[in-house]
C-alpha cells in the first residue's frame, strides 16, 4: 500500500448545440463514436481517472446543453469549475462566433476568485467532415481568437476519428491542476488499483 495524492476536477465543456461536445467526452471515457447522441437536457457528467506526476486525477467531465433555453441554468452548472472548454465546429460559422459569449458567460455566472486567470481551453472540433473542405474558421483565425483571451490554449481535434481527444483532455487536465495545485486530497490505495474510467451517470447523451 501507498499514499498517493487524489485531485478532484471538474471540467465544463460549453459551446453551441450540435458541436460535438457529447461525442468529444464519450469518445474520451468510452473511447466510442455514436451518430444517434440525443441533444443534452440540462448537463450530465462522466467520471475518469488518470495519473500525472504520481498524481491519481478524478476528471469530472460536465457536458452541458448547447440551447439558450437552458443557459439559466449555468449557475449551478459551472460553480466549482477548474477549467472550462469551450468547443464550436470548424465547420459552422454560427459556432465560432459565439465563443465571446460561451466564455462571458461563463465567467458571469462561474463567479471565478481569480477571472483574468481560470483556466480556458478552445477545441476546434469535426476536422474530419468533408475530409476538411467544409472546412470555414482556419486554424490562424481561431488561434487570433485565443490571443485576445489572454492566449488561450487551441486544439484541433475530431471525435469521430479520435483525433488529438487524449492530447487535449491530458493538457486540460495539467491546466486545471494549475489552476487548484492545493485540493489534493491524501488516502490510502494500492498502485494497480486504478479504474481507467467509471461512469456516474445513466445516460451520456
Amino acid at each position: 500500500m501507498a499514499t498517493r495524492r487524489r485531485t478532484l476536477l471538474k471540467i465544463v465543456l460549453l459551446g453551441d448545440s450540435g458541436v460535438g461536445k457529447t461525442s468529444l467526452m464519450n469518445q474520451y471515457i468510452n473511447n466510442k463514436f455514436s451518430q444517434l447522441y440525443k441533444t443534452t437536457i440540462g448537463a450530465d457528467f462522466l467520471t475518469k481517472e488518470i495519473v500525472i506526476d504520481d498524481r491519481i486525477v478524478t476528471l469530472q467531465i460536465w457536458d452541458t446543453a448547447g440551447q439558450e433555453r437552458f443557459q439559466s441554468l449555468g449557475v449551478a452548472f459551472y460553480r466549482g469549475a477548474d477549467c472550462c472548454v469551450l468547443v464550436y465546429d470548424v465547420n459552422v460559422n454560427k459556432s465560432f462566433d459565439s465563443l465571446d459569449n460561451w466564455h462571458d458567460d461563463f465567467l458571469k455566472q462561474a463567479s471565478p476568485s481569480d477571472p483574468d486567470n481560470f483556466p480556458f481551453i478552445l477545441l476546434g472540433n469535426k476536422i474530419d467532415v468533408d475530409s476538411g473542405n467544409s472546412r470555414v474558421i482556419s486554424d490562424k483565425k481561431a488561434k487570433e481568437w485565443c490571443q485576445s483571451k489572454d492566449d488561450i490554449s487551441y486544439f484541433e481535434t475530431s471525435a469521430k476519428e479520435d483525433i488529438n481527444i487524449d492530447a487535449a483532455f491530458l493538457f486540460i487536465a495539467k491546466r486545471a491542476l494549475t489552476h487548484e495545485p492545493e485540493k489534493d486530497i491524501y488516502f490510502q490505495t494500492a498502485p494497480d488499483s486504478i479504474n481507467d474510467s467509471e461512469p456516474r451517470s445513466g445516460c451520456a447523451c
